[in-house]
């Protein structure tokens, strides 16, 4: 005969409860913005690819929808996503557009950064999270003390230079590294202060979309309050990154589904034969791995389970998309499709916001306790 403990059935369902009301709400979320996606990114990706940038509009769209604010607390005015939720946000948009998802993970990176800091976090994260303002974030590093630090009273003074920074090209937040005395630092700096100019505009490989450029400081100052540890930012692009090549790995094994499943050779769809079959069922195994782990990475929120998504998620994109371009065969290689997008895209995610094996050393350490 079962013993009834009622204390414990009734967290249980309470525990249930909890998952069911976390499920829905990400999936109504989800749903938003993948609806957002197909309606307003992916209709004019070919277009934003050949012309090297985003419709002026959809960054303001974005804005009103307040996915600028997904990280910025409700007291800011921002709607304070879990990780796991903004994750999901991210995934859909790259799914449309990836130039579009990392404009929104720079924002969500200098949201995450400034909360809970005084001085200028509260004006900046409400203007964030209102969409005055935009985030914008190093993808790789430049050279170490390329860009240094120094205190003086309550203000810091920045030299030097900051490579490949991603922005958005508006009035913008940038979040940045420099060395100071106590070592690494980040700090966020205003778009439009003085002291700042930019270099010419990067020719990258994919992500054409996307406004990447040098940046040079001269004798900018700001308040000694927005620099500091930048750890949870660190957590927040990896998963954030993640979450995009997850994006990006599911566009291309759709374009090769929808291809595989029109396409005829000697009188049969692609779809029948048994190398095809086996391509696309890989790259849907791979694709729901990547996306459960990097869901994970965003609830368990340690640098070093963040890191492994980063690089299995990464890696995935570039595998599924190579794939997806065998699918299609010669027409893969051709601009007139799709897939090509995809594979060139993919490559940006196993690179930016740290390497892969800058991210391999974080899950190694953490293998060891001493």
């Amino acid at each position: 005969m079962n013993t009834v403990r009622p204390g414990v059935d009734a967290g249980l369902v309470e525990g249930r409860d909890v998952v069911q009301e976390t499920i829905e709400g990400l999936q109504e979320i989800r749903e938003l913005a993948h609806q957002f996606a197909a309606d307003r990114l992916r209709p004019n990706v070919e277009r934003w690819d050949h012309d090297r940038g985003v419709d002026a509009g959809v960054r303001a769209q974005l804005a009103e929808l307040g996915f600028h604010g997904m990280l910025v607390p409700e007291a800011r005015g921002g709607l304070e996503f879990p990780l796991a939720t903004c994750a999901a946000v991210l995934e859909e948009i790259a799914w449309g557009e990836p130039a579009a998802a990392f404009a929104l993970l720079g924002s969500a990176s200098v949201a995450s950064f400034l909360s809970g800091r005084a001085g200028p976090a509260p004006s900046w994260l409400e203007s964030l999270a209102s969409g005055e303002r935009t985030g914008g974030i190093a993808v790789a590093a430049g050279p170490a003390g390329s860009l240094t630090v120094t205190q003086s009273g309550d203000s810091l003074r920045l030299e030097g230079s900051a490579r490949w920074i991603l922005r958005s090209g508006g009035p913008d937040l940038l979040l940045l590294g420099a060395h100071g005395r106590g070592g690494p630092q980040r700090i966020v700096v205003p778009g439009d202060v003085a002291g700042l100019t930019t270099g010419d505009r990067e020719a990258t490989l994919g992500l054409r979309a996307a406004r990447i450029e040098p940046l040079r400081l001269s004798g900018v100052e700001v308040a000694a309050a927005a620099g500091g540890e930048g750890g949870r930012s660190q957590l927040v692009e990896w998963i954030g990154t993640a979450a995009i090549a997850v994006g990006i790995a599911r566009a291309a094994f759709e374009h090769a589904t929808g291809y595989a499943a029109v396409r005829e050779q000697f009188n049969q769809k692609l779809r029948a034969f048994q190398g095809i079959r086996v391509k696309l069922a890989d790259m849907s195994a791979r694709v729901a791995a990547a996306r459960a782990l990097t869901l994970d990475a965003a609830v368990a929120g340690s640098m070093a389970s963040a890191a492994a998504a980063k690089v299995f998620a990464s890696e995935t994109a570039m595998a599924v998309a190579t794939q997806a371009v065998q699918v299609f065969g010669g027409y893969g290689y051709m601009r007139d499709y799709p897939v090509e997008k995809t594979m060139r895209d993919a490559k940006a995610t196993e690179i930016f916001t740290g390497t892969n094996d800058q991210c391999r050393e974080i899950v190694a350490a953490a293998l060891y306790s001493d």
